[in-house]
């Protein structure tokens, strides 16, 4: 899940949880409102944390390799 999915489950969520005043027979809409704002928010810490560091990591090893003057030797890793 990403940034952009949490975000919608979030919005779902409150939409759910603080707007919808619908009463259905067995499902209460307040509490998966809640719970979708949860995993909404559970989900973007996820991606935030686990997918961060590699792309910063992947960044940093590009400019290491790549150089300006092609007459110049890469150097090394």
């Amino acid at each position: 899940m990403g940034i952009g999915a949490g975000l919608f489950l979030i919005a779902l969520g409150a939409i759910f949880a603080f707007a919808v005043t619908v009463d259905l027979q067995g499902i209460n809409l307040q509490a998966v409102g809640w719970i979708l704002m949860f995993v909404g928010v559970v989900g973007i810490l996820i991606s935030v944390f686990y997918w961060g560091p590699r792309k910063r990591a992947t960044t940093a090893n590009r400019e290491r390799i790549y150089t300006d003057d092609p007459t110049q030797p890469p150097p090394p890793l």
